[in-house]
């Protein structure tokens, strides 16, 4: 399982959309989430909301099974079904990211692993 990490920043005046959003996914398009997901192999997904000096982020992260995460973020980026350019609709609404062109989210960079992959002896 291949996992993806990205955080969103929230433009000023979208948290209530974020939490609008994150309640849609669950309550009245939760079938339609269900099959968004399946259809891209994702495992499971979490989002974590971070209220920072410079706003809030929202922090998501994705397990995708049984494909390359490349070709999954390829066919997302592309895909126009109306569940999916809704998604990706709402997403750059709040986020100013827009998945059909980043659909890994903003760039990210692993600057911390633990434990490390390599063990020293001293």
């Amino acid at each position: 399982m291949q996992r993806i990490v990205r955080a969103f920043p929230v433009l000023p005046g979208q948290e209530k959309a974020v939490e609008n959003l994150a309640r849609e996914m669950t309550t009245t398009r939760a079938g339609d989430a269900a099959a968004f997901y399946r259809k891209f192999s994702v495992a499971s997904e979490c989002w974590f909301a971070q209220y920072t000096a410079h706003g809030m982020m929202v922090i998501a992260i994705t397990e995708v099974a049984d494909r390359p995460v490349d070709v999954v973020a390829a066919e997302y980026a592309e895909s126009t079904e109306p569940f999916d350019a809704w998604f990706k609709s709402q997403i750059l609404k709040v986020s100013g990211v827009d998945p059909s062109i980043a659909p890994l989210g903003p760039p990210t960079v692993c600057v911390f692993d633990y434990p490390a992959q390599h063990t020293r002896r001293s």
